[in-house]
């Protein structure tokens, strides 16, 4: 194949992976907004960001499956059209409800794609130097991407309703449709390949359940019923679908492969890194909007450096890989993250300038070390299994976000309902107001005077603290994995 036909497919899934993680992360401005347009409570709220990546992660295993099966060019021209239909349906939701159905919608398509973008990445490009290359600019996409959502979501909310943000992925969806078309071959597919639908179902109930128990055990009014039953119906789950991997001859995740140590530290560094991405940046586009009083533009604007870093680490991190390895990028590129995450807390109270720095080079950190982990997952993993070890991947990072956005979303949460001391002449409203922050200010707005400013003063100093525990969760995240990513690799040596 040609060189320019090569970087022109890396174009056409680019631009595809581009539009499903902007869809991960383009609410986090719209947020506010739209609670406020469709009135959503605090838990329609996360359950609109939240049902996005769950739903994917939930579907990759059996996507990677199908892929392998079917051949990626296939389903992913499926899933572009099922994402634009869905783009239309969440676009002119009228009420929480539907909204959220059209963000499951919406991850059908996208968990169609997913493992397809990688594994057209991997057959396409044949040679190491220009696969790793290739690998870091879809890493760069896929952590940029996610970063840039408020950014893009920033802007359209300048001039447009919120629905508009789901609309832009329409002119993506065609272009890419009609790019496929003309120029990606089918690729490798094994039509005799048989596919478990009970497998299929057992992991995505199992991993529903397992994330709804995360979000449950962190909320500051804990239902332990909710919380057992969930946790419980989630082990279960998993626990059967990793009985059933060991006895069917076609599994849906083969086991055997996390026993590369390569591709086991790889699978940890994407979970991890994209928990701390997506967590942190929902806790911080709230904090610039509803704390500091930005615009969602400016919000947007003022997240931009992650992205920035992101897309630049990416291709240098694939080259870099081919020097030293995949995981000593990892580790490295995780202690940076670390380290930037630390230096933003102490220097909140700065000027923007020193604040701009640090989320610049965290996202140099985590746009290296999805880079090394995406490229210590594709190759580590044997041809006939490049479908699924795509979807492996994409489930890292996908979980990795859902996890990290439920539970760094939900510590934010806890924190600021115990920090929240009502105001003297507060009554009726004081449970609201400890429900969120935006549930204070619209009681501010409702009781006028002097008690409003009260209420705000009291929620924004409860947001405070719970975004101070926030960054807290992410540096000991990160660097604890670090370490881990770090002891792998030692102990591979000693072998």
């Amino acid at each position: 194949m040609q060189a320019k036909a090569r970087w022109g497919i890396l174009a056409i899934v680019s631009s595809a992976l581009f539009m499903i993680v902007i869809d991960m992360t383009v609410l986090y401005t719209a947020l506010p907004r739209l609670t406020h347009d469709l009135m959503a409570s605090s838990s329609e709220k996360l359950w609109i960001v939240n049902v996005y990546a769950l739903t994917v992660a939930g579907l990759l295993p059996a996507s990677g499956a199908l892929g392998d099966k079917f051949g990626a060019r296939l389903l992913f021209l499926i899933g572009l059209i099922v994402f634009g239909a869905a783009s239309l349906f969440a676009a002119f939701s009228p009420n929480p409800a539907m909204l959220i159905a059209g963000r499951a919608l919406l991850a059908v398509g996208a968990a169609m794609m997913m493992p397809a973008t990688l594994s057209i990445i991997r057959q396409t490009f044949t040679e190491p130097g220009e696969r790793a290359f290739a690998i870091g600019v879809w890493a760069a996409v896929a952590s940029g991407g996610a970063a840039f959502g408020p950014v893009i979501g920033g802007v359209l909310l300048e001039h447009f309703w919120w629905g508009s943000v789901f609309l832009i992925n329409l002119p993506i969806v065609a272009v890419a449709f009609v790019a496929t078309i003309l120029f990606v071959g089918p690729g490798l597919r094994n039509p005799e390949r048989s596919f478990d639908i009970i497998s299929a179902v057992q992991i995505m109930i199992g991993l529903v359940a397992s994330t709804y128990a995360v979000k449950e055990l962190a909320k500051p009014d804990i239902s332990l019923s909710s919380f057992a039953v969930s946790a419980l119906l989630g082990l279960v789950f998993l626990m059967l679908f990793a009985r059933r991997q060991r006895h069917i001859a076609s599994p849906l995740i083969d086991f055997s492969l996390f026993a590369n140590r390569n591709f086991l530290a790889g699978v940890i560094a994407a979970a991890v890194a994209s928990a701390a991405l997506l967590g942190f940046q929902l806790a911080l586009t709230q904090r610039f909007q509803l704390v500091l009083d930005m615009s969602p533009l400016e919000a947007g604007l003022m997240v931009l450096p992650i992205p920035l870093g992101a897309f630049i680490a990416g291709p240098l991190a694939g080259i870099l890989v081919a020097k030293v390895g995949e995981r000593a990028v990892m580790w490295m590129s995780m202690a940076i993250a670390a380290a930037s995450l630390a230096l933003y807390y102490s220097v909140i109270s700065d000027g923007l300038a020193v604040q701009v720095a640090a989320l610049f080079v965290m996202g140099i950190g985590l746009g290296a070390t999805m880079t090394a982990a995406s490229t210590a997952i594709m190759l580590n993993a044997p041809d006939h299994h490049g479908g699924m070890a795509a979807s492996i991947e994409e489930v890292s990072f996908e979980l990795g976000g859902a996890i990290g956005i439920a539970t760094l979303g939900s510590v934010l949460a806890a924190v600021y309902s115990t920090s929240f001391e009502a105001p003297v002449g507060i009554n009726d409203g004081a449970a609201s107001a400890r429900d969120g922050l935006d549930a204070a200010l619209l009681l501010a707005e409702r009781v006028g005077g002097n008690l409003a400013i009260a209420v705000r003063s009291a929620a924004e100093t409860a947001f405070g603290n719970a975004f101070t525990a926030v960054l807290i969760t992410a540096v000991v995240l990160l660097g604890a994995t670090s370490i881990v990513v770090r002891m792998l690799a030692q102990h591979k040596h000693a072998d």
